[in-house]
C-alpha cells in the first residue's frame, strides 16, 4: 500500500532477503493482492523491492488488485506490472500457464471483479481440465488467490457468518471436482491472513491444499504468524517440500522455533 506505511518495513526487509539470497531461484510466485487498492504506485513500490532478481515472475491477481476499478483497466495495470518485473510483454491474461524447470504452474484469475471472492468461467474450468490432463499425473502447481470452500479453518480464519466465505467462491465445487481427478496437483491459495501452522496444508479429496500467510501484514491466526513469511518451494523426483521461511528476519522458521512441522514434505504419487 502507498499509505499504510507500518506494512512497508516487513517488505523491505523481507525483499532484501531474497535479493541476497544465495540460490537462483526459478521462479518467484505471487498469490494475489500484491497492492492494496490495484494502484501503479502501489505496484511500483513492489517492483522496487522484488524486482531485478534473476528469475522468472509468476503473479496471480487477488480481489484487492481487481475490486475497486474498471476490470480491464485493473487488467492492463496488473499486466504492465508483471511484465515490467519480466521485461516482456507475454502476460495478457490472469488465467494462464507456465513451465517452469520441468514442472507446469497454472494460474487462475478471475474473469470479473467481486469484492471477495473469484469468478472462474466454464471456458476457464475446461482450460484448466485441459491443461491438467495433459501432465498424466506429474507434479503440477495451481495457483489462485482463494482457498477451496471447507479448507483451512476458514471459518476461523476468516471470521464471517455466510457460508463459503473467504472461499474462492460459487465455482469451488466444480474446481475441487476438475482438480481431484488428477494426481499430485498442489493447490496454492492465500487470501485468509493465516500463518503458519496446522492449517496450512489440507489434503482434500487428493488434492494438496497448500494456503500461504500473508507477506506484509501480521496473520490473524496460526502458530507462527509474523509478517513477512512465505516458503520456499523444492521439488524433487519423489517429494516435494514447501520450506517455511521468515524473510523479514532471514532465518528459516523452522530453526528459529526448533519445530519442523512447518516444513511440508509431501510425497510424489509414482
Amino acid at each position: 500500500s502507498n499509505y499504510m506505511f507500518s506494512r512497508y518495513p516487513v517488505f523491505k526487509a523481507a525483499a532484501e532477503d531474497l535479493q541476497n539470497a544465495e540460490a537462483k531461484f526459478d521462479a518467484l510466485i505471487g498469490v494475489g493482492d500484491i497492492a492494496e487498492n490495484g494502484l501503479s504506485v502501489e505496484y511500483q513500490l513492489v517492483y522496487d523491492g522484488i524486482g531485478g532478481l534473476d528469475t522468472r515472475y509468476i503473479m496471480a491477481v487477488g480481489n484487492h488488485d481487481i475490486r475497486l476499478r474498471i476490470y480491464e483497466q485493473s487488467k492492463n495495470t496488473f499486466s504492465h506490472f508483471v511484465n515490467t518485473l519480466n521485461g516482456d510483454d507475454s502476460f495478457d491474461s490472469f488465467s494462464y500457464a507456465e513451465r517452469v524447470n520441468g514442472y507446469k504452474v497454472i494460474v487462475l484469475g478471475s474473469d470479473k471483479s467481486v469484492f471477495e471472492e473469484s469468478y472462474l468461467s466454464d471456458a476457464q474450468l475446461e482450460w484448466l481440465d485441459s491443461e491438467l490432463k495433459a501432465e498424466k499425473g506429474k507434479p503440477v502447481f495451481v495457483v489462485i488467490h482463494q482457498p477451496l470452500k471447507n479448507t483451512h479453518n476458514i471459518e476461523e480464519a476468516w471470521n464471517s457468518p455466510f457460508e463459503g466465505a473467504g472461499s474462492v467462491g460459487d465455482q469451488s465445487i466444480a474446481l475441487k471436482a476438475i482438480m481431484s481427478k488428477y494426481q499430485n496437483v498442489f493447490f496454492i491459495t492465500g487470501h485468509l491472513h493465516s500463518g503458519f501452522g496446522p492449517d496450512s496444508y489440507n489434503n482434500v479429496d487428493g488434492i494438496h491444499s497448500i494456503n500461504l500467510p500473508s507477506f506484509s501484514v501480521k496473520n490473524a491466526t496460526g502458530t507462527y504468524n509474523n509478517p513477512g513469511t512465505g516458503y520456499i518451494l523444492e521439488i524433487y523426483e519423489d517429494e516435494v517440500i514447501f520450506r517455511a521461511r521468515d524473510y523479514a528476519k532471514g532465518v528459516w522458521v523452522a530453526e528459529e522455533t526448533g519445530d519442523s512441522s512447518y516444513d511440508l514434505v509431501i510425497p510424489v504419487v509414482k
